[in-house]
């Protein structure tokens, strides 16, 4: 089966509210066997909500509305519905009484509006609310000659969440054919999109009965394999078969196939390796040491660090040679090494890291960009150094770097 989720409300068609029920849905619904190949946001306007769910009818097997089930004027979910559907609304005299006597029992009196909370669908079943005043409602039938399950929650997430987990999950676990759809999700740093799909497409193009999204930012790459089967383990093993080709193809530029972030990542092989890590940053400006210290447990490994923005502060607390400053300009891969060399001495860890670039958007020029950045990693081994030019703006350059300098080190420790 498959489903659609409408979210209602127009203030998340504003820059300062966003649909965050439908992520919580679609996971629960993805756990049923269920995909979700659709989701909208719709505003209130009576009109384009009973469009969206007579769209939604003709193509999905469950329906579930998100909100719009206030007492206000522009709460019309259950009118959407209702006019979809080509059914009636009735007044659930029991609600109404309970409506009444929450609001009694907190010294309120309850404005005629909040009435309109107990309009109930034709044949609709009630969904009691413990975390506020409107119910959810549930519908499975016939419609328009099609088996169609059709689901009314609150929009507060608390209210919907609540319903959806006492009420919901256990009557569409009932309606729905047995199924499991298991993701594995691969994890790559610091490898183009377009170039990792040129190198995995040939293999998960294979496997037309698993899923693959590829999903791109920050300097990292999430692919994920979604496959489905009567039984957890056979869809967990379609989808291991196409990443584990991947994995293979990929080599050590796939960091995890569990989820975890390039921070964790990097603070495993520290902890496995028994060694730790300072850093001297210049033009991330204390990014990298707040991804490394955002793990918990970081104390084990992460020793501290300087952010050095002054070329002053670059001598005084990484002891990069003035001289050197001058001759090669603080944005270079001399520097970059020093830096590196210079806070690994200091701390006495195992590894030093340094950054140093151009994040923008002034400061460049036709020598040293926006975007050009050096990373350095020193070790007993001697010291790397790699040079890269990011696109995007400060923020977005600033990522990238963080993520190549931890990435960096996780090779390092490999």
């Amino acid at each position: 089966m498959n489903a659609e989720i409408i979210a209602v409300g127009s203030e998340m068609l504003t820059p300062y509210r966003m649909d965050t029920n439908s992520l919580y849905l679609t996971d629960q619904l993805n756990t049923l066997g269920v995909d979700v190949i659709f989701k909208s946001v719709v505003g209130d306007n009576l009109r384009l909500l009973v469009a969206a769910a007579q769209h939604a009818l003709f193509r999905s097997d469950i329906v579930i509305f998100s909100g719009g089930l206030g007492p206000t004027e522009g709460d019309l979910t259950r009118e959407a519905a209702a006019e979809a559907l080509g059914l009636g609304l009735r007044r659930d005299d029991e609600i109404l009484s309970r409506l009444e006597q929450r609001f009694a029992e907190r010294g309120w009196k309850m404005s005629p509006n909040n009435a309109k909370q107990a309009d109930v669908l034709d044949g609709a079943t009630v969904l009691s609310n413990p975390n506020g005043t409107a119910p959810g409602q549930w519908l499975a039938g016939q419609f328009d000659g099609r088996e169609h399950i059709i689901l009314l929650l609150p929009g507060p997430p608390h209210e919907m969440k609540g319903i959806f987990e006492n009420e919901a999950r256990d009557r569409l676990r009932a309606k729905i054919p047995p199924a499991h759809l298991f993701t594995r999700t691969l994890r790559i740093a610091m490898v183009g999109e377009s170039t990792v799909d040129a190198r995995v497409s040939p293999i998960y193009k294979r496997y037309p009965d698993v899923e693959t999204t590829i999903l791109a930012g920050g300097g990292e790459i999430e692919l994920h394999f979604k496959s489905r089967a009567a039984t957890l383990d056979a869809a967990q093993a379609r989808a291991d078969e196409v990443a584990g080709l991947v994995e293979d193809e990929l080599e050590d530029a796939v960091f995890s196939r569990n989820g975890e972030s390039l921070e964790q990542i990097v603070g495993y092989w520290l902890q496995m390796r028994n060694a730790s890590v300072a850093v001297a940053e210049s033009c991330t400006g204390g990014l990298l040491a707040e991804r490394i210290t955002s793990i918990s447990g970081s104390s084990r490994y992460f020793l501290g660090g300087a952010v050095v923005y002054s070329n002053q502060l670059k001598t005084d607390f990484a002891g990069v040679p003035e001289d050197m400053i001058h001759r090669h300009g603080a944005v270079s891969r001399e520097v970059a090494a020093a830096l590196a060399e210079g806070i690994r001495y200091r701390c006495e860890s195992t590894l030093g890291v340094g950054i140093t670039g151009v994040a923008g958007p002034a400061g460049g020029t036709a020598e040293k960009p926006v975007g050009l950045v050096f990373h350095a990693v020193a070790s007993d081994s001697g010291t790397e150094v790699i040079q890269r030019n990011f696109p995007g703006d400060r923020k977005r350059i600033r990522r990238f770097a963080s993520t190549m300098a931890l990435d960096m080190v996780r090779k390092k420790l490999m």
